[in-house]
């Protein structure tokens, strides 16, 4: 692969679930972040009077999404199968970053996810042309960077 000194732009990208082929068409995918806490300890036999700073547990950002309302009711139906079965109605997502010519450049693949809220649409008579939009977000449990 040769260097590239200039960013993807965040425009062109995919949503996958449980492996599949792409899933809708989102404008907005936000919140992809984890997070380690620290725990700070000190020996009591430490010559030097500071703490050690001791990896701790991890935690994976709650992940938004965004899109126009399709004829699909494939997302309300897995919010629906998260009240009924719980952790049996987790799945994979993976976001897909792509370059100008369509080719994946990096990944973020969410385990153990589960839909948490869902907002839909707001109405109103002016604009016209607005799209109506509804928001989805997840609650994962584990985030690994592919290739």
């Amino acid at each position: 692969m040769a260097n590239r000194t200039t960013p993807y732009g965040a425009f062109n990208f995919t949503v996958s679930f449980d492996g599949g082929e792409v899933f809708g068409g989102f404008s907005d995918v936000s919140g992809i972040g984890t997070e380690l806490t620290v725990a700070e300890y000190r020996n009591g036999n430490d010559k030097e009077n500071h703490v050690r700073k001791v990896a701790g547990v991890h935690k994976v950002s709650d992940i938004t999404l965004k899109r126009g309302i399709l004829d699909s009711k494939t997302l309300f139906e897995w919010i629906g199968s998260a009240r009924k079965d719980g952790p049996q109605a987790q799945k994979s997502v993976t976001i897909t970053l792509l370059d100008e010519t369509q080719k994946p450049v990096q990944s973020w693949q969410l385990r153990g996810v589960i839909p948490m809220k869902y907002t839909g649409p707001t109405f109103a008579g002016k604009g016209g042309g607005d799209v109506a939009m509804e928001e989805i977000v997840l609650s994962a449990e584990a985030l690994e960077l592919g290739a």
